[in-house]
């Protein structure tokens, strides 16, 4: 019996041409996306004063801030004194190169603290709840109204586009030195930011549940309701403390334009070279970003969990 090449067949070159054609587009495709990328990079080190020379010029004077924490100057031409003493790092409060010693306001920055996470918990709410309600609308696959989900995205796109930082400096000036700046800022960053993760997540959703609840009658909001919140809300809840954590360190960020938490006293013990209280605070700051993660994380793997058994 006689084989056939299958070389010979019109159908399997033709096969092979395009193959080849597509290996080639592509092929194409990935040295023109390199070398626009490296063009970027080149352009954006340009304008922004990049280089590895200043880098590695930079590095070891990282050590120096450090050597500060460590180390003060009593006087002028003096030899520096260690902040932290081996003889005295287990000493009292009141042994001034002691542990305890960078601690003796522990109950201010535990206040200012506490005061930080209430700023998170509060606009985490707010922006979550402002999320969940625009996402919805903003959303084509649900609302076949064009106008209104192009005119809320767009609202989503601003609302997370001017950094938080700004948001809560202009808030000061109205609402006065204090949390509730803070708190503003960072809930509409939050609404923003939010907005646009649970609107992705609305389109991800099956819409043959929607499509029943429509058949029988259904209003808009009862298909909301019933057909897409239960498949998305295990999502917004995991989006939601991921962002509670973002805004934990946001509200330490935004106090050094007096928006309240902890980072108006950083910015002043680091204006006044307080080196002691900087590394209290900056532990004390870790330690609660670090406790908070894990909570979350346990928060987060439990409802997931509990709710796809």
């Amino acid at each position: 019996m006689t084989q056939t090449n299958p070389t010979n067949d019109p159908s399997y070159r033709l096969f092979q041409q395009r193959v080849g054609a597509l290996r080639r587009a592509r092929i194409a495709e990935t040295w023109l996306t390199i070398t626009v990328i490296v063009l970027l990079f080149i352009v954006s080190a340009v304008w922004t004063d990049f280089s590895p020379e200043k880098i590695a010029a930079g590095i070891p004077r990282i050590g120096e801030y450090f050597g500060k924490l460590f180390s003060i100057e009593p006087k002028r031409g003096a030899p520096p004194i260690s902040v932290l003493a081996w003889p005295h790092v287990f000493g009292g409060v009141k042994e001034p190169q002691s542990i305890l010693y960078w601690f003796y306001r522990i109950d201010i920055y535990a206040t200012l603290l506490w005061q930080t996470v209430q700023m998170a918990i509060l606009a985490t709410v707010m922006g979550f709840t402002a999320a969940f309600v625009l996402c919805f609308p903003a959303t084509g696959t649900l609302l076949p109204l064009r106008p209104v989900v192009f005119a809320v995205r767009r609202l989503l796109e601003i609302l997370r586009t001017i950094p938080q930082v700004v948001l809560a400096f202009i808030f000061v000036w109205p609402f006065g030195i204090g949390p509730l700046a803070g708190i503003l800022a960072i809930g509409i960053h939050t609404t923003g930011a939010l907005g646009k993760l649970f609107a992705e997540l609305n389109e991800n959703a099956d819409q043959r549940a929607v499509e029943g609840i429509r058949s029988v009658g259904g209003s808009w909001l009862a298909q909301m309701r019933y057909g897409v919140v239960p498949q998305v809300l295990p999502g917004f809840f995991s989006y939601g403390l991921l962002r509670f954590e973002i805004n934990v360190r946001s509200s330490t960020i935004i106090g050094f334009v007096g928006a309240g938490g902890i980072g108006a006293e950083l910015k002043r013990v680091i204006g006044f070279n307080i080196y002691e209280e900087v590394s209290a605070m900056v532990i004390l700051i870790l330690l609660m970003v670090v406790a908070l993660d894990v909570t979350s994380e346990k928060i987060r793997h439990r409802f997931i969990v509990g709710r796809g058994a």
